[in-house]
């Protein structure tokens, strides 16, 4: 067998953006290495100045320098988040606490995703919309001095709770949220706690309380989790192992890990460094057979950006895998619950998506036909890991929408193919 590639991937989507907005609202210079280039972020940085912060550019290769004032500045014109929903809810939460009126809107997609689940608790702590109860964007937001929140969210999502938190660091105020169905991403609350704000866990509820200002700091964005899933998913399908160096290892991000581990998956990690509260290390799989499993509501909150992914391999196990609570994939760049069942129906292959349950039938036969995407990036790049299958052909309509969140990724995967 082949030796394995060793493969950096960029730099994790999640905490490229936290890390922008939290120096944003610094006061003093800040320094980012390995900041992930993708579309969303840069949308981030956009913003970012917009709203009177001086951001480097995002160019692959070289830090980025961010200086902030402490505060935003009211800005010209209304804010442009692109596809980034991260974007729009984590500004919406930092906004909140700012006197001035600001207008956010987004690309067409974008402009479909629910956002009332963060207006209407920022509401109560303060904020003022426009129009009241708007559920999409454009919104106008006008924020003022904020009251202190104890919120349930109604899903367990990182960019809710994240939005709140933030909330209550640029407010000064105490903000406490718990989650339903098991522990989002983290990333948030281990960056507030590495820049010595006070974060806590008490009783299945995340609280922040208030006391000293973001400082200015330096971070190294270790290797995306997410991105690095779908590498890992050719070695696992594909005819020769691969291996990730500086990968984030956060336990919230690598939920998809133990799923495939149970399917029968040789994947191997290992922690080897910390980068602000988040550990780093390697990751490396070989190809194997895979068998069914089920993935249950407690684990969505956990893997639901690699869903994608673990469904065209479950597309190649031996059974019937079965995804339970997956809505949440409705609400996304696109219906992803929609358009896996019926890309993989395309290729050859039983699916169904019916109400809120993914089913996948494995088969080993090479899967040919057209995938639609619909703009979205997870899709695009969840079917072109099924086309390294042997014998595959597999054209994918959009190939450019990968951008947003993993560019250079065509690259990657002919090189850990071996095809480059």
């Amino acid at each position: 067998m082949a030796d394995p590639t060793l493969i950096i991937v960029p730099g994790d989507k999640s905490i490229t953006h936290r890390a922008l907005l939290l120096a944003g609202i610094a006061r003093g210079r800040s320094l980012v290495h390995g900041a992930l280039t993708s579309l969303d972020a840069r949308s981030t940085g956009r913003v970012l100045r917009q709203l009177g912060v001086e951001v480097g550019p995002l160019t692959r290769g070289r830090s980025v320098a961010v200086i902030g004032r402490g505060r935003f500045r009211a800005p010209p014109n209304a804010l442009h988040c692109g596809n980034s929903g991260t974007t729009a809810r984590l500004v919406l939460g930092l906004l909140a606490a700012h006197r001035f009126r600001a207008t956010l809107t987004g690309d067409r997609s974008l402009r479909r995703r629910p956002m009332g689940r963060v207006t209407e608790p920022l509401g109560l702590m303060g904020a003022r919309f426009s129009p009241p109860g708007a559920d999409h964007l454009p919104i106008e937001i006008r924020g003022g001095r904020l009251s202190e929140i104890r919120w349930p969210l109604p899903v367990s999502s990182a960019q809710l709770k994240s939005a709140l938190l933030l909330a209550g660091v640029a407010g000064n105020v105490r903000v406490a949220v718990s989650e339903p169905n098991g522990l989002s991403r983290d990333h948030t609350e281990r960056m507030l706690a590495a820049l010595g704000l006070a974060v806590t866990t008490r009783d299945g509820w995340i609280v922040f309380d208030p006391g000293k200002p973001v400082p200015p700091f330096e971070v190294q964005i270790p290797g995306d989790a997410s991105s690095a899933a779908f590498l890992l998913g050719v070695g696992v399908i594909g005819c020769r192992p691969v291996s990730l160096g500086g990968v984030g290892l956060n336990p919230t991000r690598i939920g998809f890990v133990s799923v495939l581990q149970r399917m029968g998956a040789r994947i191997t990690v290992a922690e080897d460094g910390q980068a602000l509260g988040e550990p780093v290390g390697a990751m490396h799989a070989e190809p194997g057979p895979l068998k069914l499993t089920t993935i249950r509501a407690l684990e969505i909150a956990g893997l639901i950006d690699e869903i994608p992914l673990l469904a065209v391999l479950a597309a190649r196990a031996e059974g019937l895998t079965r995804f339970e609570e997956v809505g949440e994939l409705r609400v996304k760049e696109s219906d992803r619950l929609a358009q896996i069942a019926n890309n993989l129906r395309a290729l050859g292959y039983r699916a169904t998506g019916a109400g809120n349950t993914l089913t996948v039938e494995g088969s080993d036969h090479p899967p040919r036909g057209r995938v639609v995407t619909g703009g979205d990036h997870r899709i695009a790049m969840a079917f072109s890991v099924l086309g390294t299958v042997p014998g595959a052909r597999i054209v994918v309509d959009n190939r450019a929408c990968v951008d947003v969140s993993f560019p250079g990724f065509f690259e990657m995967l002919a090189k850990v193919r071996g095809t480059r």
